[in-house]
């Protein structure tokens, strides 16, 4: 996941949980959270705790996020965030227990006349993690038009602009979709999987080759005890060294949308 990826889902994921930006730039964010996003993310239930038995006035905080700090030009007292770090992980996990799936409506804006069409979209972000002794995880936000079936990548990122709401504007008209919800997310299921089989999967072949050296070695140290008399430490290492090995490939869904979009 590329820091530009970061920096969009992180932004998208205040501005859908109503926590305003205060500064940004396209390498950090600044956000005032509401006090909700702070009881969920900061971890201080003893100052909530306190404030609740006193009712004093609360004063949820304020979070500077880094999303790439080699591109960062002045000095910036935040909390550096990348694929992997537990912040992220935690927004990820937010945005799950918050509901992964939205309907939002792109705003007509101030238009004098006329009616504003939208044309429905599902858009889906995916994370696919490819893991043995080692993990690579690679984040894919696809989109699929309801009307035509076009699916596009980058989908968060094309939206990320937009303004949207959870409301339909005045003088605003949805078409219905042709392609189901359901239907045009098996379709993009389908994009992923094709996406993971003509993917460079050497890391698999290496990780096999890993595992053969590390039983090897481990052979090497009982090579004069026969295997039936060999220790029950003898198999427990070698169990562990063939879970440590073991290639996986996990597809999990962040989140995900019905999207009305003026784009068509």
């Amino acid at each position: 996941m590329y820091p530009q990826q970061i920096h969009q889902y992180v932004r998208q994921f205040f501005i859908e949980n109503n926590c305003t930006i205060l500064r940004e730039n396209e390498h950090f964010i600044t956000v005032q959270l509401t006090i909700d996003m702070d009881k969920k993310i900061m971890n201080r239930p003893f100052y909530w705790k306190y404030l609740e038995s006193t009712g004093d006035e609360p004063n949820p905080a304020q979070l500077t996020l880094i999303t790439d700090k080699n591109r960062l030009a002045e000095s910036i007292a935040g909390e550096v965030v990348h694929y992997g770090s537990p912040r992220l992980n935690q927004l990820f996990r937010v945005t799950k227990e918050l509901g992964s799936f939205a309907q939002m409506y792109e705003r007509a804006g101030n238009r004098s006349g006329g009616q504003t069409i939208l044309t429905p979209w599902v858009g889906v972000n995916y994370k696919i993690t490819y893991s043995s002794d080692r993990t690579q995880e690679i984040l894919y936000s696809l989109g699929i038009n309801l009307m035509t079936g076009m699916i596009i990548n980058s989908f968060q990122e094309s939206i990320s602009g937009l303004e949207l709401g959870s409301t339909i504007s005045p003088n605003t008209f949805h078409l219905p979709y042709i392609i189901t919800p359901l239907r045009a997310l098996e379709r993009l299921d389908s994009v992923i999987e094709n996406l993971i089989q003509k993917d460079d999967h050497t890391w698999a072949e290496e990780a096999k080759e890993r595992r053969r050296k590390d039983l090897l070695v481990l052979e090497y140290f009982y090579r004069e005890i026969e295997e039936a008399d060999r220790p029950e430490c003898y198999r427990i290492e070698k169990n562990a060294i063939e879970e440590q090995y073991e290639t996986k490939i996990k597809i999990d869904i962040i989140n995900g949308g019905l999207f009305y979009l003026k784009k068509n």
